[in-house]
């Protein structure tokens, strides 16, 4: 299953890190909903925001965050 975070949004595309790499896919390719800082899932041939994976993944900045203003 291919996963990627949409890093920023660029006119008319998304630009997407998956597996360490960015990519730059059109926005008509993703869900209208999906914002920066959202993990997408690639189901068959349709991206897919994972509310799941996006709270975690938010949840652990917020946790590094922390941890650089406590040191």
């Amino acid at each position: 299953m291919t996963k990627g975070v949409i890093d920023r949004f660029e006119g008319e595309y998304a630009i997407i890190e998956i597996e360490g790499e960015t990519k730059i896919i059109s926005i008509s390719c993703i869900p209208p909903e999906a914002r920066e800082g959202d993990v997408l899932v690639l189901e068959g041939n349709a991206w897919k925001v994972d509310h799941n994976a996006t709270v975690s993944l938010k949840k652990q900045i917020e946790a590094r965050v922390d941890r650089l203003w406590k040191d």
